[in-house]
């Protein structure tokens, strides 16, 4: 299955307009992927917190369509 780089830089940048997303294919299959987001929707939330709100952005599609997301956040 997998998803494709648009899908998911859709999913992204609707729930973190501002953000700086740079999306890599970890396996060149569409389902294993690293994302780093820099987003002001980070500052002062505790990481575990910032790795839900994109798991959130995903729509249930984390763990179905999606296999494996690396995240690496932050706040400007």
């Amino acid at each position: 299955m997998g998803m494709s780089r648009d899908t998911l830089m859709k999913y992204l940048t609707e729930a973190f307009p501002d953000a700086e997303i740079t999306l890599t294919d970890l396996a060149g299959d569409d389902n294993h992927w690293q994302a780093e987001i820099v987003s002001t929707a980070f500052a002062g939330v505790p990481r575990v917190r910032q790795h839900q709100m994109v798991y959130d952005a995903l729509k249930g599609d984390m763990g179905g369509v999606l296999h494996a997301l690396a995240l690496k956040t932050r706040a400007p």
